[in-house]
């Protein structure tokens, strides 16, 4: 929970520097909970009155928006700690491979040492 709200507070919109795998995996997780939790809420108080059911949705709505800027922005500094350039988050964009590209990156150690993006955030050296 703390990347999660770290990266909502703090770095809400930081496209520079690093993420670790902790950061945007902890980051995917809250967000995908969140989703979730709003959608069962949404899909009960549907069931209840669908006013209700409508509101929820709307929350929803509101809240892929709130976190859309720091999901791109976590994303961009995962990759950047890949040593990789901030238009390969597009990479999941084509159909059948991207995503299972992006996929065996995102789940790679952090490149050892500095880069050109900025310090490893794990402290490594090379």
């Amino acid at each position: 929970m703390e990347y999660f709200m770290d990266a909502i507070k703090n770095k809400y919109a930081q496209f520079d520097g690093r993420a670790r795998r902790s950061e945007y995996w902890y980051f995917t997780l809250f967000s995908v909970i969140g989703f979730f939790v709003i959608g069962a809420l949404a899909t009960v108080l549907g069931m209840v009155n669908e006013t209700l059911g409508m509101i929820a949705m709307g929350i929803a709505g509101i809240y892929w928006l709130a976190i859309l800027v720091p999901s791109i922005a976590v994303a961009v500094r995962r990759w950047h700690d890949l040593g990789k350039p901030w238009f390969w988050i597009f990479i999941g964009l084509i159909p059948m491979v991207g995503g299972i590209v992006s996929l065996y990156f995102m789940v790679q150690d952090s490149q050892p040492g500095d880069n050109e993006f900025g310090p490893n955030p794990k402290g490594l050296l090379n």
